[in-house]
Protein backbone atom coordinates (compact mmCIF):
# COMPACT_ATOMS: atom_id res chain seq x y z
CA UNK A 1 0.00 0.00 0.00
CA UNK A 2 1.60 3.50 -1.20
CA UNK A 3 1.99 5.79 2.26
CA UNK A 4 2.58 9.46 2.21
CA UNK A 5 6.33 8.90 2.12
CA UNK A 6 6.14 7.44 -1.35
CA UNK A 7 3.63 10.73 -2.48
CA UNK A 8 6.21 12.72 -1.07
CA UNK A 9 8.74 10.92 -2.97
CA UNK A 10 7.20 11.37 -5.99
CA UNK A 11 6.70 14.85 -5.61
CA UNK A 12 10.32 15.87 -5.00
CA UNK A 13 11.55 14.31 -7.76
CA UNK A 14 8.73 15.98 -9.85
CA UNK A 15 9.71 19.20 -8.41
CA UNK A 16 13.62 18.85 -9.55
CA UNK A 17 12.35 19.12 -12.84
CA UNK A 18 10.05 22.40 -12.82
CA UNK A 19 10.68 24.01 -16.09
CA UNK A 20 11.81 21.42 -17.78
CA UNK A 21 10.64 19.66 -21.31
CA UNK A 22 8.37 17.02 -20.68
CA UNK A 23 6.61 14.22 -22.31
CA UNK A 24 2.81 13.36 -20.99
CA UNK A 25 1.60 9.98 -21.79
CA UNK A 26 -2.42 10.16 -19.90
CA UNK A 27 -4.54 6.93 -20.04
CA UNK A 28 -7.90 8.44 -20.09
CA UNK A 29 -9.96 5.07 -19.76
CA UNK A 30 -11.02 2.90 -22.39
CA UNK A 31 -7.71 1.95 -24.21
CA UNK A 32 -7.35 5.85 -25.23
CA UNK A 33 -4.19 7.47 -24.30
CA UNK A 34 -2.98 10.90 -24.68
CA UNK A 35 0.21 11.88 -25.58
CA UNK A 36 1.42 15.99 -25.04
CA UNK A 37 4.50 17.33 -24.79
CA UNK A 38 4.75 20.56 -22.81
CA UNK A 39 6.54 22.57 -19.98
CA UNK A 40 6.31 21.66 -15.84
CA UNK A 41 5.27 24.63 -14.80
CA UNK A 42 5.04 24.26 -11.53
CA UNK A 43 4.37 21.82 -8.26
CA UNK A 44 2.34 22.58 -5.53
CA UNK A 45 1.68 20.32 -2.31
CA UNK A 46 -1.22 18.00 -4.47
CA UNK A 47 -0.60 18.67 -7.93
CA UNK A 48 1.71 19.33 -10.45
CA UNK A 49 0.70 21.66 -13.58
CA UNK A 50 2.02 21.20 -17.21
CA UNK A 51 1.67 24.12 -19.93
CA UNK A 52 0.76 22.42 -23.44
CA UNK A 53 3.24 23.06 -26.16
CA UNK A 54 0.12 24.31 -28.63
CA UNK A 55 -1.02 27.22 -30.29
CA UNK A 56 -3.21 28.02 -27.25
CA UNK A 57 -2.46 28.54 -23.46
CA UNK A 58 -3.54 25.55 -22.70
CA UNK A 59 -2.61 23.81 -18.89
CA UNK A 60 -3.13 20.73 -17.23
CA UNK A 61 -3.02 19.25 -14.07
CA UNK A 62 -2.47 15.86 -12.08
CA UNK A 63 -2.33 14.67 -8.55
CA UNK A 64 0.65 12.64 -7.82
CA UNK A 65 -1.22 9.69 -7.11
CA UNK A 66 -2.11 9.68 -10.89
CA UNK A 67 1.77 8.97 -11.43
CA UNK A 68 1.59 6.43 -8.49
CA UNK A 69 -1.03 4.34 -10.13
CA UNK A 70 0.71 4.96 -13.36
CA UNK A 71 -2.49 6.87 -14.68
CA UNK A 72 -0.14 9.45 -15.81
CA UNK A 73 3.48 8.36 -17.08
CA UNK A 74 6.10 11.44 -17.39
CA UNK A 75 8.93 11.82 -19.41
CA UNK A 76 11.67 14.44 -18.79
CA UNK A 77 13.29 15.67 -22.22
CA UNK A 78 16.41 15.29 -22.81
CA UNK A 79 18.56 16.36 -26.07
CA UNK A 80 18.46 12.45 -27.12
CA UNK A 81 14.89 11.92 -26.27
CA UNK A 82 13.17 14.95 -28.05
CA UNK A 83 10.27 13.35 -30.42
CA UNK A 84 7.25 11.61 -28.90
CA UNK A 85 6.59 8.18 -30.61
Amino acid sequence: MATKHTLDQIRKDIEKHVGKNVVLRANKGRKKMIVRRGILENTYPSIFVVKIDDSNCTRVSYSYSDVLTSTVKLQICTKENMSVS
